[in-house]
């Protein structure tokens, strides 16, 4: 196939992810004006957006020990388009995934808390995996797209792991993981402390 008409095809099958993505971005973007102005609480933070690489999504479904084949990815793969959104509170975690699940056009397909019950490592999380309608010009495309919700000590606690995993090839050394577990439970400690003052607040 010539590398042109290769690469307009690619672009075309993952510009619905992209889109998905848009569609999502709004929808919280909305929400959150609205919630702040009615509550004079916005429980939105901020919120980041992905897309894989091409690369990334052929790695994994080799990985998955499928055929690097990108039209495979929308069956095997949930992770392809990717939100985060970092809420202050972890009320405002739940709350966020609450207000998107009463949109009619949101499915939440899978739930994994990892807030409730934390990894070993101590990483908590709230993921979900949702689907929701792209319109097009000639049809609606169902695009799954993963949505990550945390508080921003939690976020805190995910992007320096991250930073060290990658600095040590994901070798960290042995006291480097259990210090990792420890300054997660802090980080838990300070996100159950600030929740308590934010309720003290909102009651005075």
């Amino acid at each position: 196939m010539d590398i042109g008409v290769a690469d307009d095809l690619l672009r075309r099958s993952l510009v619905v992810y992209k889109f998905a993505v848009e569609e999502l971005m709004t929808k919280l973007r909305i929400l959150s004006e609205e919630f702040d102005l009615v509550h004079r609480h916005d429980p939105i933070e901020h919120v980041t957006q992905r897309v894989k690489r091409p690369e990334a999504i052929l790695e994994k479904l080799r990985r998955k020990g499928l055929a690097a084949d990108l039209a495979l990815a929308a069956e095997h793969l949930d992770d392809v388009a990717g939100v985060r959104v970092v809420c202050p509170f972890v009320s405002d975690v739940y709350r966020v995934r609450d207000m998107l699940a009463r949109q009619n056009d949101v499915e939440i397909l899978k739930t994994k808390d990892y807030i409730a019950a934390p990894k070993p490592n101590g990483y908590r999380s709230l993921h979900l995996i949702v689907r929701i309608p792209v319109f097009l010009s000639d049809r609606v495309e169902h695009v799954k797209v993963e949505v990550q919700l945390r508080t921003i000590a939690m976020d805190f606690w995910a992007t320096l792991e991250h930073k060290l995993f990658y600095k040590y090839d994901d070798q960290v050394p042995a006291g480097f993981v259990d210090e990792l577990t420890s300054t997660a439970a802090i980080a838990a400690e300070l996100d159950a402390r600030m929740e308590s003052l934010h309720l003290k607040v909102q009651r005075d």
